[in-house]
């Protein structure tokens, strides 16, 4: 019998990938943190809170225990909130089978340590590369469930994982591109939520096209400046985690980063916005750990610091982009 694929995290990205891995074939396990939520999809087959609309599967079994979840598995999908991927992978890490493939679904910078996803993953757990991969790109959650066409990318440093992976993970709707360059991969999937932020801002602010624009290219131009320090690769931004996931997070209506500058541009308090939030927007805790990874690796990144000071040192949006446009005139290419 074909090992089971097991979807670590209830929310609206682990939901989908577990809709997307039935359609695959073959077992499916999504582990849910919360009891009466698994209770509910179980009886349901729908997750109400975060993803209304989305018939889950019958073959697709729901639990809360991480032990009986992760056991036996022969590819483990990771799909929590950045801030809760190191305690998860802690406590499952004891439960898994040597040869398990793992995959990230999840973007952020861990704010502590400036960690990036696949580096906790691999300090918790220890799961060589040639088992590791990181997945992103533009995918909204719901569109993934509706079997809308999108293209992904799944990152390896290994070449093997990374075929083995895009196999295992690729049908129908979902395209999956492989890239060696995780660094690249990761650096994209994470800034750009910081970006979308910025995007909410200027359009909560009443700024139209030519300033959306300018913010996309400049934004793009800072992510790839960060991830080529840290020794990505400059083309990996150009692509689908790069500008691809930008242009989806900064413009689509389902953009939950996007939401919160939005409603920061209108003069909401941030501590409101979040509270009338079920979905975690990675952006906010992204933006201040981005901001202390490029002064660590000595770069500048003056949107991803004007929106770190938007957000937890009350300066005003309106401030922010004056900011912005004040600075010290320059080419515009070099990085």
């Amino acid at each position: 019998m074909t090992r089971p694929l097991v979807v670590v995290g209830g929310g609206s990205w682990g939901t989908a990938l577990a809709i997307h891995a039935a359609r695959v074939g073959g077992p499916v396990r999504l582990w849910v943190h919360d009891p009466l939520l698994a209770g509910a999809i179980r009886e349901g087959r729908v997750n109400l809170p975060y993803l209304p609309g989305h018939r889950l599967p019958e073959g697709v079994g729901v639990d809360t225990d991480l032990r009986r979840s992760v056991a036996g598995a022969g590819m483990l999908l990771l799909a929590v909130p950045s801030h809760h991927l190191r305690e998860v992978v802690r406590s499952l890490t004891p439960h898994l089978d040597p040869d398990v493939d793992v995959v990230i679904g999840t973007k952020g910078i861990e704010t502590e340590t400036l960690l990036r996803m696949s580096e906790v993953v691999h300090e918790e757990s220890g799961v060589p590369a040639r088992r590791l991969a990181v997945l992103s790109g533009p995918s909204f959650a719901a569109e993934v469930a509706a079997g809308h066409p999108t293209a992904i990318v799944v990152a390896a440093t290994d070449a093997g994982a990374g075929d083995r992976m895009q196999r295992a993970l690729s049908h129908s709707n979902l395209r999956l591109y492989r890239n060696p360059d995780v660094i690249g991969v990761e650096i994209g999937g994470a800034l750009k939520n910081v970006v979308a932020i910025a995007a909410g801002i200027l359009e909560g602010l009443g700024y139209g096209a030519n300033t959306a624009a300018a913010l996309l290219t400049r934004g793009l131009h800072e992510m790839t400046r960060l991830a080529v320090a840290l020794g990505g690769q400059r083309e990996t931004l150009a692509g689908l985690a790069g500008m691809g996931d930008l242009v989806l997070t900064c413009g689509g209506q389902l953009s939950r980063n996007r939401q919160v500058g939005v409603a920061l541009g209108r003069g909401e308090p941030l501590d409101l916005i979040l509270a009338q939030m079920k979905m975690v927007a990675e952006g906010v805790r992204t933006s201040a750990a981005a901001v202390a990874l490029a002064q660590r690796a000595g770069v500048e990144m003056p949107i991803a610091e004007r929106v770190a000071a938007v957000l937890f040192r009350g300066l005003p949006p309106r401030d922010a982009i004056a900011d912005l446009l004040a600075r010290e005139l320059k080419d515009e290419t070099p990085l």
